[in-house]
């Protein structure tokens, strides 16, 4: 085992223990065995080490997914299969997966949320392509909810042995959560999270950070709209952006409007955190 190595497992350990915040490197040289100075010739800093670390792992179970959805896409088995390579990972890395589940909602380094919400996605892309090649135009309209799902199951029956330690029918769980993401593919008929919501929380960070851009997705979005109330509140909302005169209730309102409908549930996300950004928020 290299050194870099040896502090990844002996980090790993003491963060799920500890979480993140609470370990120091004095801790984890101490739990290898090694100097501060041996610590600083692998990684510049603590930070650097979870970086790499996040990046191991999902880098890892990214290529699994990848190979087992890209060539089983005829395979009648390939939910169950699916389902059981994700929770035999979560197994074989308990320790960071643990970690994962418990430090990454409380995290305040924009970095590393910003990393681990890049792997979210591609994990999505997959599970969105099994998800299609699977159901196919039986599920067009709630694919995107199916695979909220999905990632919903893996989490929490996760925690089963992660947390509880619970002693497991892997094969039975597996076969359970394929019985129950059928049943949720047959007879799910409203969809929410639609592709220009999904797109929107895909691409968030980078979403609506200038006045150019925020105009950009109101004209597009007039421009597609046939709800004359909807265009309507497009059009003074694109003002009020220009130039921000409206009273607050005003533009609650406007904002609500296009929220409501079906089509703007993703715009008004971008308006709201406009206008919060600005500090003149609707809310």
């Amino acid at each position: 085992m290299s050194k870099k190595q040896l502090i990844m497992e002996k980090a790993t350990e003491l963060f799920a223990k500890q979480g993140f915040e609470a370990t120091s490197i004095q801790q984890i040289t101490e739990q290898c065995g090694i100097s501060k100075g041996s610590f600083y010739l692998s990684f510049k800093s603590k930070d650097e080490l979870i970086m790499e670390m996040l990046d191991h792992f999902f880098m890892e179970v990214t290529a699994e997914t990848d190979q087992l959805v890209n060539s089983s896409k005829n395979d009648a088995n390939l939910l169950f299969k699916f389902y059981k390579l994700m929770f035999h990972f979560f197994a074989k890395h308990a320790d960071f997966a643990k970690v994962l589940i418990k430090e990454m909602p409380h995290s305040l380094n924009q970095e590393l949320l910003i990393k681990s919400r890049t792997y979210d996605v591609q994990t999505s892309k997959n599970i969105l392509d099994m998800v299609e090649s699977i159901y196919g135009e039986k599920v067009e309209a709630t694919k995107f909810d199916l695979v909220y799902c999905i990632k919903g199951f893996l989490r929490i029956y996760s925690e089963l042995f992660l947390f509880y330690e619970v002693e497991l029918d892997m094969d039975l769980l597996c076969q359970s959560l394929v019985e129950k993401t059928d049943s949720l593919a047959k007879h799910s008929n409203i969809p929410f999270i639609t592709e220009e919501l999904e797109f929107y929380l895909k691409n968030a960070d980078k979403i609506g950070d200038s006045k150019e851009e925020v105009l950009a997705l109101i004209n597009k979005q007039a421009e597609e709209m046939e709800d004359p109330v909807v265009r309507k509140s497009l059009e003074m909302l694109r003002k009020d952006v220009l130039e921000p005169s409206l009273p607050l209730a005003v533009r609650r309102g406007l904002v609500e409007n296009v929220r409501v409908h079906a089509d703007g549930k993703w715009l008004a996300l971008v308006l709201d955190k406009w206008f919060e950004g600005t500090g003149t928020a609707p809310h």
